[in-house]
């Protein structure tokens, strides 16, 4: 009888590893778990990009298996045999892209299974697909946990998708205090373009330009911000930080409305922290969210955020209090919010030091990291 010393190995597999909330949780966890305790090896479905770069820890594998668009039957082959070969005693599938391979884990004796839900997709922000549902379902017979990332994302999949209640676990993410929680009243200079600097107020946000994130509504709120007449009109910048399929689209939109000289579309970025410290605002518009790092990023940073109201986003700012939630959508409700907060400091800086005072309490990262660990622990005795 053989003594195992090794520490377990741990299998992620995501659809991909680039900028997002998702990879920005799993690298944190990774990087922040004691690496004697356990092993880890990320398999994207696709590709890794340069964000990979930010795994610190020791000896993690990163591995793509490049499918390709649309039915790629190959990949399954080529996830089996690696599965195979590394012998994991886990594996953490994300989202629902990466749900089905927990299929190919049947052929692994003894192998524990979990899942995390971490937000849905512009083709199904409200997670009433029933194919999707009917697969979901299908699979939760061999799951052995559920991590949602939200209270919304556990009671949807208490309630609609059925998982028996004690295989489903809440955790939230944390934020990196330490990175984000540093001020300088001079940090807009050499960040933000010359036009930026002075007496400017910044609203910003950051994420990946894409529908769901409909930063499309923000630049109209914007816009209508500008042309109000207001006396603080002149002095308003906009920063959209991200990259993303509708990049060009949003560049357009820009030069339509004649704001080429008042909107920055910084592109994707590694100085996140600076470019928060940067602005006065954060602004969240999306359609759908999971939990939101950036909007834990900027509280941490001491600034007011104003978010829609869906998913998860009124978990973590407080209407009134921490920031505003607004309806989906509505770029003239927006801009009537963000006109009644930017024209007020006193408001400005104390929405923002609630949210920080939050965060501090209740987002660290060792609090995620520690309650991952029990979930791995308990499957793995």
């Amino acid at each position: 009888m053989s003594i195992r010393n090794k520490p377990p190995l741990i299998v992620h597999i995501i659809y991909a590893l680039g900028t997002g909330g998702l990879e920005n949780g799993l690298v944190n966890i990774i990087n922040r778990m004691p690496p004697d305790r356990y092993k880890h090896v990320i398999i994207c479905l696709t590709h890794a990009t340069d964000f990979a770069k930010r795994i610190t820890a020791p000896d993690v594998k990163v591995i793509e298996l490049h499918k390709r668009e649309g039915h790629d039957l190959g990949v399954y082959w080529r996830l089996q045999k690696l599965l195979w070969q590394l012998k994991p005693d886990l594996v953490h599938t994300r989202n629902l892209a990466a749900l089905e391979m927990q299929a190919l884990t049947l052929l692994l004796p003894g192998v524990k299974r979990v899942h995390g839900e971490h937000g849905r997709d512009i083709y199904d922000l409200h997670g009433q697909n029933k194919k999707y549902n009917r697969l979901r379902k299908v699979m939760s017979y061999v799951i052995h946990r559920y991590i949602a990332v939200s209270q919304d994302l556990e009671s949807w999949l208490l309630t609609t998708v059925n998982i028996p209640r004690e295989k489903v676990e809440q955790l939230y993410n944390g934020v990196d205090l330490a990175r984000f929680n540093q001020f300088d009243d001079s940090v807009k200079i050499g960040v933000l373009p010359t036009e930026f600097e002075n007496d400017c107020l910044i609203i910003g946000t950051v994420g990946r330009v894409a529908a769901v994130k409909d930063q499309q509504t923000l630049l109209k709120a914007f816009d209508i911000l500008v042309k109000s007449g207001s006396e603080l009109s002149d002095k308003l910048r906009l920063v959209i930080v991200g990259d993303g399929p509708l990049f060009t689209a949003l560049e357009e939109q820009v030069h339509d409305l004649g704001l080429d000289k008042k909107v920055w579309l910084a592109g994707d970025r590694k100085d996140i922290p600076a470019l928060l410290r940067s602005m006065d605002m954060f602004v969240l518009p999306s359609l759908g969210e999971g939990i939101s790092n950036t909007v834990l990023e900027a509280m941490a940073t001491g600034l007011p955020v104003i978010a829609t109201r869906v998913g998860g986003n009124p978990e973590l700012v407080d209407d009134q209090s921490t920031g505003a939630l607004v309806p989906v959508g509505n770029s003239e409700e927006l801009a009537r919010v963000l006109l009644d907060i930017v024209n007020d400091k006193d408001k400005l800086s104390a929405m923002g030091a609630a949210g920080l005072a939050k965060v501090q309490k209740q987002f660290h990262w060792d609090i995620t990291v520690a309650n991952y660990l029990a979930v791995y622990d308990e499957l793995l005795k």
